[in-house]
This record gives C-alpha cells, sequence and structure tokens, in this order.
C-alpha cells in the first residue's frame, strides 16, 4: 500500500522553471526583475512597464478557522491556476510565512498537495530576508529611543509610556514581558519592556499598507511609540529617524515573485496576523499584480470576521480597491467541528454534525454580502469526505442562494482539473456586478466603529469597555485620531472573543480590554480576549520534526 506523499515530498518532485520566464510569460519587463537565486526574484514597481492597476480581485476568506484545518492558501493557490488553466490571465498575491508558526504548530503558508507556490522550503523558512528587515527596522528604532534617553531625553520621553516593543519573527513566551536596562548607570535607563511577534509589529503594518517608497517613509515617520511626561506623542518623525529605518526596508518593499506547480506567478509580500494585525499581504503587492492581470487571487487571514473584515475595510480603504468575488472556503471537516465533533471522530460519516455547524458558514457568508461582494463557496474536498455530505453541503448552499463547487485542489491540483468547477463559478462572478461598500464611515467615533464590527460582523448584542480602554478613547479623541479605521485583535476560533465558543453563538457581549492607536499604520487596534502578540510554542513543537538529509536537503516542513 502506498503512502500519500507529503506537502514537501510533492513540492520537491514538482518541475520548477527559472524565475526570469515566470516574470516574461508574467509580462514583466527584464528591467524590473532583481534575482534572488535561479527561483526567486524581486519586482521593482518603479522599473515595470505596465499599465496602471486594473486587473480584478477575488479575495480568499474562510470560515471560522478549526484544528480539522480548512485549507485556505491550498484553495487560493488552486483556484489560480484552475483560472489559468480555463485561459485567463491570472496572478496570486499571498502573504509571506513566519518562522513562529512553520516551527510551531500552524505550519507554513505555501498552500499544500499539488496546489503550492514554490519553492516551498525557501518560502516558508528566509525566502528572500523581508521579515528580517522588518525585525532590524524595529529593532533599530527601539535602539535608538533608548539610546535617546539615555543620551539626556531631549524628548522628554516618559519610559513608563512607550508603547512601542522589539520584536522576534518567533514564538517565545519567555520574552512578553522583561526589565532592560539593568547593571548600572552605563548600560541604559532601566524600564519595563517586551518583545511582539515580527507579524504583530507596526512596522509590518506599514510595510504592508505603504503605496511606495515614499508613502512608506512618511509612515514610518507617523508612528507614535510612546509619550512624554505631559503624555504627549511622540512619533518617529520627532526622533528624526524615518529615513534610516526607511533605508533598512528599501529592498524588502520590493514584492517578491515565485511560481505555483503548474507555472502561475505569485507575488509573495508582507505577512501581518490577522488576529493581532490587519492580515493581508502588502498593498504594493497587490497593486503590482493587478497591474500584471486581468484577475488577481489574493486571500486574507483566518475568517471572514478578521481577514476579510479588515481587507474590506482597511487594506481596500488605502489602495481604493474594491474586490469583485470573495470566496469564503469551508470543509466537511470543520463545519462538522463547529457541529460539536471531536477531532478524532471527524473521519465517521455525520451529516447531522454538518448540519449542526453549517450556521457559522451561513454567518460568514452573509457578513460578505454585508460588504456588497458577491461570495462564493469552495468546499475544500478531504478524502474522509462522504457522497451524502457533499451532496448535502451543495444543496444547503443552493438553498441559501450562494453559489458552490467542490474543489479537490489539494489532490488534483489547479493546474489538474481539481478547481475547473470553482473557477468557473468565480470567473462567472466576477464578470457580475459588484457594489462593495465599507461597513461604516471614517466619521464614526471609533467606540461606535467597535460596536458596528461587534454587531454586524461577530453577531454580539454589545460591547464592554475596560476603564483603560476609555481613558485611550478620550486620548484617541485628544490627539486627533478617532477618524482611523478599527482593527480588531480577537481569537480566530470563535466570533466571540472566547475562543471554545463554535458555531455561530448568540447572546454574547465583546470585552475590549485596551486600544492601541498605530498612528503609522492608520489604524486603532481594540484588543479583546486573551489574544497574545507574542504566542509561545505548543507541546510538541513542529520544529521537533525537522532536520535535513545528508545533502542539505528540508526533512518535515509542513
Amino acid at each position: 500500500m502506498s503512502s500519500i506523499p507529503s506537502d514537501l515530498e510533492i513540492a520537491r518532485a514538482a518541475r520548477i522553471r527559472p524565475i526570469e520566464e515566470i516574470a516574461a510569460a508574467a509580462g514583466i519587463n527584464a528591467e524590473a526583475v532583481e534575482q534572488y537565486g535561479r527561483y526567486k526574484a524581486k519586482i521593482d514597481p518603479a522599473r515595470l512597464q505596465a499599465p496602471a492597476p486594473a486587473g480584478k480581485v477575488v479575495l480568499v476568506s474562510a470560515m471560522s478557522p478549526t484544528p480539522a484545518g480548512e485549507g485556505k492558501s491550498t484553495t487560493t493557490v488552486g483556484l489560480a491556476d484552475s483560472l489559468a488553466r480555463a485561459g485567463h490571465k491570472v496572478m496570486i498575491a499571498l502573504r509571506e510565512p513566519s518562522l513562529g508558526p512553520v516551527l510551531g504548530m500552524k505550519g507554513g503558508a505555501t498552500g499544500g498537495g499539488h496546489s503550492q507556490v514554490l519553492p516551498m522550503d525557501e518560502i516558508n523558512l528566509h525566502f528572500t530576508g523581508d521579515f528580517h528587515a522588518i525585525t532590524a527596522a524595529n529593532n533599530a528604532l527601539m535602539a535608538l529611543v533608548d539610546n535617546h534617553i539615555y543620551q539626556g531625553n531631549e524628548l522628554n520621553i516618559d519610559p513608563r509610556r512607550i508603547t512601542f516593543k522589539r520584536v522576534l519573527d518567533m514564538n517565545d513566551r519567555a520574552l512578553r514581558e522583561m526589565v532592560i536596562g539593568l547593571g548600572g548607570p552605563t548600560q541604559g535607563v532601566p524600564r519595563q519592556d517586551g518583545f511582539d511577534i515580527t507579524v504583530a509589529s507596526e512596522i509590518m503594518a506599514v510595510f504592508c499598507l505603504a503605496t511606495d517608497l515614499a508613502d512608506l517613509r512618511e509612515r514610518l515617520g507617523r508612528i507614535t511609540f510612546g509619550y512624554t511626561f505631559n503624555r504627549m506623542p511622540v512619533t518617529v518623525a520627532d526622533l528624526g529617524v524615518q529615513g534610516a529605518l526607511t533605508l533598512l526596508l528599501k529592498e524588502a518593499v520590493k514584492p517578491n515573485l515565485v511560481q505555483t506547480i503548474a507555472g502561475t506567478p505569485a507575488l509573495v509580500h508582507g505577512g501581518p496576523f490577522a488576529n493581532i494585525a490587519h492580515g493581508c499581504n502588502s498593498l504594493i503587492a497587490t497593486q503590482t499584480a493587478r497591474r500584471l492581470a486581468d484577475i488577481v487571487v489574493t486571500e486574507a487571514g483566518f475568517g471572514a470576521d478578521l481577514g476579510a473584515e479588515k481587507f474590506m475595510d482597511i487594506k481596500a480603504r488605502v489602495g481604493g480597491l474594491a474586490p469583485s468575488a470573495v470566496v469564503v472556503v469551508a470543509t466537511v471537516r470543520a463545519l462538522k467541528m463547529q457541529g460539536g465533533v471531536a477531532k478524532e471522530q471527524l473521519a465517521m460519516p455525520d451529516v447531522a454534525a454538518l448540519q449542526a455547524g453549517v450556521s457559522n458558514l451561513r454567518q460568514h457568508v452573509r457578513n460578505v454580502e454585508k460588504f456588497g461582494v458577491p461570495p462564493v463557496v469552495a468546499i475544500n474536498r478531504f478524502a474522509s469526505d462522504t457522497p451524502e455530505e457533499l451532496d448535502w453541503l451543495l444543496a444547503w448552499c443552493a438553498a441559501e442562494g450562494v453559489p458552490a463547487a467542490v474543489a479537490d485542489v489539494w489532490g488534483r491540483g489547479g493546474g489538474g482539473d481539481g478547481g475547473d468547477e470553482l473557477a468557473a463559478l468565480v470567473a462567472q462572478t466576477v464578470s457580475g456586478p459588484s457594489n462593495f461598500r465599507h461597513l461604516y464611515p471614517l466619521e464614526l467615533p471609533v467606540e461606535d466603529k467597535i460596536r458596528t464590527i461587534a454587531q454586524e460582523i461577530y453577531g454580539a448584542d454589545g460591547v464592554d469597555f475596560s476603564v483603560p480602554a476609555l481613558k485611550r478613547l478620550a486620548d484617541i479623541e485628544r490627539n486627533g485620531w478617532s477618524q482611523l479605521p478599527v482593527c480588531m485583535a480577537k481569537t480566530q476560533y470563535s466570533f466571540t472573543d472566547d475562543a471554545s465558543r463554535l458555531g455561530a453563538p448568540k447572546g454574547f457581549t465583546i470585552h475590549v480590554r485596551d486600544l492601541l492607536p498605530k498612528t503609522g499604520a492608520g489604524f486603532i487596534v481594540a484588543l479583546t480576549g486573551a489574544v497574545m502578540t507574542m504566542p509561545g510554542l505548543p507541546a510538541a513543537p513542529a520544529a521537533m520534526r525537522m532536520d535535513v538529509d545528508e545533502f542539505g536537503n528540508p526533512i518535515g516542513l509542513t
């Protein structure tokens, strides 16, 4: 009995083309291509000889994630490959993986099976060094801040009110809280500090929302990293180091070009988490892809309550773009888990559990419609799915008036016929009308923006603001930041701020414990529940299974 090959084995067996061939086929002129080895390149948008962005955007989102797996990136890649197979000029725009989840529990973010972006191992590890550059820029800022305080503190910065942290692209709970500057007068000024994971850094958010290098510099300068003793905000521009930070990021800000197993071009660039940041790849990469393709398939992190909402209300607003369709990925396994089935029982046929869990999918689909964008449900097929379960789910989607198709892009690949039916539905949808709108106007007070998201997207009865959050609301109003959009930091596993409440709960309140103004990125982060900006590793990290063979080839990457 032959075993099913792993994603890594499938990736290593694939024929990968030189990146200059992929660039030429995508219409990228040679002057804009900066090669990073044989199979990766950076694209310089300033040297690109292509028209203004005009390609239609297909956003891939999902139901609430579960340990059963949904396969959003796999579906994104497979859908794009299938659209290309049908004759459309397509490009993919994805986030870069973070080393923390790769070595932890979630794994990589390059798709799976026969629907992957390549080279899978290099993308999942250090890639072109973008995250290292972002880490360096972030930590350079904090070194400069602490040095400024040590050298006399001309800006009157209150060390107790520094809101920016150092970062590391790793899950390391031991770094969440610490005291720095110990050891005497020559070692700096002691203060409480800590680390976030790189993908939670505001510099990552700035990097992904900047429209070009000049805008990147301006946004970096607007970052508020702390407050003075009289509680006035202090920015990077006040410190005068936005130029140095831009210098550290000038190469990283260029999008990275790679390819799928089927040869579809993909821009993989930027990577904020969607539960603690805005969860979308860089705007520069998306707009570059729109200059090169008729259809751009992109994704937003976690479920539609997080990544898709933030795509609509933050990224699309900044970029002036309107998605033409949203693909909501669902699986029979995940829906049964939402219906109360334990993970180890998911292979057992259970239409009743499917019926119980489908309320989660319904709420995500209806939420997409609130933005005026038509949804399409992609049922990502697993080997354990029965015809009865798949037929029931397709019939349910039809009864709900939502186009849906079963996609077997993991097993048969988008380059094969695994995603043909889904691609046909998406192509038909993007050719029709889309009346895109944001969920709220920017003029709405911050607390009302939060209530709108909580009630309209999560289904909450209301919002409870802690005393610190209420104080922060007053500071936001006083400092003139109230017209910024809101970025909710919430568990990805539930519509509530309690990860254990599955399905589509009713009768709950969202608890906002603090508000963090991200003035460079241009949004207010609302912290809810127990969301951590520095995750920890699980009891058995994926790193325990990783190694290299005698030729230096990776082992154990997923």
